[in-house]
């Protein structure tokens, strides 16, 4: 299965974005999360592109997608979201399922409040939106959320360092014989490039507002009952299986399923991952 590498101009941002499988085929939009890119879905894509048309942009920041400097675009979850909502209206993807992850996951469900109508299935992988999937491990972060001193935010420099993706986002928790290096290699390479440091910190500061939207996306849930698949690496230090647990609270037919491995959980379970995923959406009737 052959991946596409396309781009899509958005205002000022160039989108880049991954595509593969069939053109006229049922659509599934992959959001990525910190500190990746779409290259964490390489072993995912071929697997779901058999039956759908997967599209996996780089969120503005993020990978090959190209924005305009620190000065002339401001790093938030809104502008975030904003992005990916034209770079949606841009290819005419007016009916998807949802993948979120990590960060993908405040930029997805922005996007599901905001056009409800389009989303046809959300799968939530280490995605969170309650306040049970907080680790002990959000400190350094929240203290600079209550207090955005120049301190504060050094303080939270530490979780862009090599050793910090390496071990606490690649590793921790997953059987590392499993986890190519070339993951978080790449995730390393990214945060050496200009003004990317300060950008990651700027979303820091931001991921207050997504918390804020909680009940804005707890709320989309009840109302509208998505069908929704929670697949989980229970080992993540930063969102606890009790994240993943809290969407059956507004969404009783929720699927939740707990992998013994950590936040990036396609690194070791691609296969598992995929066929929950074709098993959760046989049953729709959309499909």
């Amino acid at each position: 299965m052959k991946i596409g590498h396309q781009r899509q101009k958005v205002g000022e941002v160039d989108v880049f974005y991954r595509e593969a499988g069939p053109k006229d085929g049922p659509i599934m939009l992959l959001l990525h999360g910190f500190p990746s890119s779409s290259h964490m879905f390489r072993d995912l894509i071929p697997k779901l592109a058999v039956h759908y048309r997967v599209i996996a942009p780089d969120l503005a920041g993020f990978g090959q997608t190209k924005t305009p400097s620190r000065s002339q675009f401001n790093f938030t979850f809104e502008n975030l979201f904003q992005v990916i909502e034209g770079f949606t209206q841009a290819l005419s993807l007016n009916k998807y399922v949802l993948y979120v992850f990590d960060y993908g996951a405040p930029v997805g469900y922005r996007l599901a409040v905001a056009h409800p109508e389009k989303v046809q299935a959300i799968i939530s992988q280490n995605g969170n939106a309650y306040m049970e999937g907080f680790s002990d491990a959000w400190g350094a972060w929240e203290t600079y959320w209550q207090l955005p001193t120049p301190e504060n935010r050094e303080a939270c420099r530490d979780s862009l360092s090599p050793e910090t993706i390496r071990d606490f986002q690649y590793l921790h928790g997953a059987d590392a014989s499993l986890v190519s290096p070339d993951g978080y290699t790449l995730d390393i390479a990214y945060m050496s490039r200009l003004e990317a440091e300060e950008i990651q910190l700027d979303l820091i500061l931001d991921y207050r507002t997504n918390v804020d939207r909680y009940p804005d996306f707890q709320a989309y849930f009840r109302k509208y009952q998505p069908a929704l698949l929670a697949v989980w690496g229970k080992n993540d230090p930063a969102f606890l299986p009790a994240g993943a647990k809290a969407y059956k609270r507004d969404i009783p037919s929720a699927q939740i399923h707990l992998l013994d491995t950590g936040h990036f959980a396609l690194e070791t379970h691609a296969d598992e991952i995929s066929e929950l995923i074709q098993q959760f959406l046989a049953p729709l009737s959309a499909y």
